[in-house]
């Protein structure tokens, strides 16, 4: 059973990400684990097409992509029922090299109980259904990253 009371953050913000404070958010009484992934931007790419980055500059249609934040949690709701809580946070704007970008944290009474797991459904998912765009600018020019995200039926 998905417990609709527990607590839920999504959100799309021009903010710094405040991890423990998202953390504390997602903390009940009986928590006793959270998983937490948060990416950053790299002044430095090495695999793939080896370049550097001086800053990223990151978009969102707002309304859109917190609802599909909502989805994303619904589905980590209903493929890991113990998870007590979520967060999903992702920055838009200029942001440089070594910054925080998207937050993804879970909370569970017990780290066995899929909140790894949970939370690494939840960025991979992120990534491919919340629309947020992506311009990377680096010595070599500036192009908009795109995503691997091609939408299926009822997305």
């Amino acid at each position: 059973m998905v417990n609709s009371e527990a607590p839920n953050i999504y959100s799309i913000t021009e903010d710094e990400i405040d991890i423990n404070g998202l953390v504390d958010k997602i903390t009940l009484t009986s928590t006793g684990a959270a998983a937490i992934f948060s990416g950053m931007v790299r002044g430095i790419t090495e695999r793939d097409d080896p370049h550097q980055t001086t800053y990223l500059e990151y978009d969102s249609y707002i309304p859109m992509a917190e609802a599909m934040m909502k989805q994303v949690a619904g589905e980590i709701r209903e493929r890991w029922p113990s998870i007590q809580g979520i967060a999903i946070v992702q920055r838009i704007g200029r942001l440089y090299p070594r910054t925080p970008t998207v937050l993804i944290a879970c909370s569970a009474a017990h780290r066995d109980t899929g909140v790894f797991e949970a939370a690494r459904y939840g960025i991979d998912r992120l990534k491919e259904i919340v629309p947020v765009w992506k311009k990377e600018v680096g010595p070599q020019g500036e192009e908009w990253v795109e995503g691997e995200y091609i939408p299926r039926s009822g997305e």
